[in-house]
């Protein structure tokens, strides 16, 4: 068990300094001067703010391994997770990534507006929210409540619809990798995206960006559908986004 639950740590680890690391020595020193037009708000944040969202994501890091030990080993008998593709077939495969993704978009956004009323907001959601101006390293900084609630996707995906084991893999390497862009601090869509038919649906760097320098609006992961849908993109989106991008 302990061997399960340190290779899953190590995995998780890995998979944030792999993208959260990346994206920081790319963006945030090695080629910043030449991508500074893209910096949504253009001042770099402090070396505090890089110490604590290390930290705090350090612990969720520890909690996320916990509870895929908890999915993955302990009760992985009980879950619907599968280990053979041909078992449903490879449609069925790629069907699930799909239905993980607007899953994980609808449970990331209800959890996330919950999480913005006023007594979790001071007592947990503060924490991540003290970074206003986000890095790469903002990714994973959950208070350990957050991040116990965060990770609750993991089971609420293992134990409803049959997924194979690969399938969660990529799920949540694509995870990462766009909650980085999320918390980026600068934009790589084009200009006019968010204007686009496709574009206007989909969540931006600097929608999410306006979320932690405002602390209200714009609280969907990978899209913006529930934004729309519920009155909460906010009103500057548009103006800020046509700024970033030129």
């Amino acid at each position: 068990m302990f061997e399960f639950w340190l290779r899953e740590s190590i995995y998780t680890v890995s998979r944030y300094f792999i993208f959260a690391g990346g994206a920081f020595f790319i963006f945030y020193i090695l080629f910043k001067k030449q991508l500074w037009f893209r910096k949504v708000q253009k001042r770099m944040p402090k070396l505090t703010d890089y110490g604590r969202d290390f930290i705090f994501s350090l612990i969720s890091v520890t909690i996320f391994s916990t509870i895929g030990l908890c999915t993955f080993f302990i009760f992985r008998e009980h879950t619907n997770i599968y280990n053979h593709i041909s078992d449903f077939g490879t449609p069925y495969y790629i069907l699930t990534f799909i239905w993980m993704f607007f899953l994980h978009d609808t449970y990331f956004y209800w959890m996330h507006r919950l999480m913005h009323l006023p007594f979790f907001f001071k007592y947990i959601h503060l924490v991540h929210h003290k970074s206003t101006n986000p890095s790469p390293w903002t990714a994973y900084a959950f208070h350990p409540l957050e991040a116990v609630i965060e990770v609750g996707i993991i089971p609420l995906i293992a134990f409803t619809l049959p997924v194979h084991i690969s399938s969660i893999g990529f799920f949540f390497l694509f995870q990462i990798a766009y909650n980085v862009y999320g918390h980026l601090g600068f934009e790589l869509y084009p200009k006019g995206f968010n204007k686009h038919w496709l574009g206007r649906w989909v969540n931006t760097s600097v929608a999410h960006n306006l979320h932690h320098k405002g602390f209200h609006g714009n609280y969907g992961l990978y899209t913006l559908l529930w934004d729309r849908w519920m009155g909460t993109l906010r009103e500057d989106y548009d103006k800020t986004y046509a700024e970033t991008t030129g």
